[in-house]
């Protein structure tokens, strides 16, 4: 069964890398630029790991993870990604894993294949 990911990065350069990496090593893969965008896919279907940028056009990752992760029935791993971790308090929102920017795809890989195995290896 293919494993799905929603990534949330409102750069449009590093979105269609990663859904071009990642949709090659076998994910189906949805990229949003906006929270609300984002949450509005949510409320339409369950992915099965969420990849979220922390600055975002409107909000703030790190809140939505927060958000996400107080929901008791919310089960998704959620890997965060940021370029500026040391002005981030990473406890706040209980993310699975934390990736600086900018990142290597062989790590990024790896993090996300400690969630997920995709249905068709690269």
């Amino acid at each position: 069964m293919v494993k799905e990911i929603f990534v949330l990065e409102d750069d449009r350069d590093i979105g269609f890398i990663l859904n071009h990496i990642l949709f090659d090593e076998g994910y189906l893969v949805s990229v949003y630029e906006s929270i609300s965008a984002f949450k509005y896919a949510l409320r339409l279907g369950t992915p099965d790991l969420l990849l979220m940028d922390v600055r975002l056009p409107d909000g703030n990752g790190m809140d939505l993870c927060e958000e996400l992760k107080a929901d008791s029935a919310f089960l998704l791993p959620v890997l965060m990604m940021s370029a500026d971790w040391h002005l981030h308090n990473q406890k706040q929102c209980k993310a699975n894993e934390y990736i600086s920017k900018p990142f290597d795809i062989d790590l990024i890989l790896k993090k996300i294949g400690n969630y997920l195995k995709p249905a068709v290896q690269g």
